[in-house]
């Protein structure tokens, strides 16, 4: 076994292991267990260091790190002998936005001799192409939101807060922030309705594509229905989508639009 998987919640970690003719090492961080997937070890931030060098100890030579981690408080009286050298690199990773916090320990699994993986490498049909997923178009007032909503999240990206908002009438109304885009939905659906407005979604620029590629589901779908959206936008080529059929499934029965942009 050459690779390990560092899994965080969804069903993200479950939909790369299917895609693979041979299952990987499941590391999962404590508290944060993926959808449907048994791990084989389990870690936490005080105990990295004994996880870096079990994955040595099994031969591990790739990691890839899929599904969602909540960014977790260092409890010094948890430090293992092995960990504590890593200390002040892990202080000042918490200390950072999300990309930062996750460039620092991405340096930390290379500079340990671990070559990464991007999720969409292990699983190419995850990525969303470009085009139309659905029946219903996109008019001319969504491809203006669309434009609004990959500016905006352009302009946001050096304050590496979220990965996207939702649009309405040319105006931003609500961006993503560490709770995450359902919770973005359901907190701005009072104030959006009989707006017709979208979800855009897209990696913020300079992010490292190795780690948090922006993901949609059946979920994403569903909470856009019921926040009376009327489509979800994604930048083609960077965005993830799991259970695909689904998905548009969902999205038709409701009249709902999923659109992968280019921007050219």
């Amino acid at each position: 076994m050459t690779l390990a998987l560092i899994a965080g919640n969804g069903a993200l970690p479950a939909a790369i292991v299917a895609a693979l003719n041979v299952r990987p090492l499941v590391c999962v961080f404590e508290g944060c267990a993926p959808d449907g997937l048994q791990p084989d070890l389990t870690f936490r931030l005080e105990t990295l260091g004994s996880l870096l060098q079990a994955l040595s100890e099994q031969g591990v030579t790739e990691v890839c790190f899929a599904g969602a981690l909540a960014r977790p408080q260092l409890d010094p009286s948890k430090l293992d002998a092995l960990t504590a050298p890593l200390v002040p690199m892990m202080l000042a990773a918490l200390q950072k936005g999300d990309d930062g916090a996750l460039r620092v320990i991405l340096d930390l699994f290379e500079t340990r001799g671990f070559a990464l993986r991007a999720a969409h490498d292990l699983a190419p049909d995850l990525l969303i192409r470009d085009g139309i997923l659905t029946v219903v178009q996109p008019d001319a007032q969504m491809r203006a939101d669309a434009d609004v909503g990959a500016a905006h999240i352009a302009l946001m990206g050096p304050r590496d807060i979220g990965q996207a908002c939702v649009v309405a009438g040319g105006e931003v109304r609500g961006m993503e922030d560490s709770t995450g885009t359902d919770a973005l939905m359901s907190r701005e659906a009072a104030a959006l309705a009989g707006t017709r407005a979208i979800l855009f979604k897209g990696p913020k620029p300079d992010q490292s594509r190795l780690v948090d590629l922006p993901t949609i589901g059946p979920d994403t779908v569903r909470n856009a229905i019921n926040a009376g959206l009327v489509g979800i936008v994604v930048d083609a080529g960077e965005v993830l989508m799991l259970e695909p059929q689904k998905c548009r499934a969902i999205a038709d029965a409701a009249g709902l639009v999923i659109w992968a942009r280019t921007s050219a």
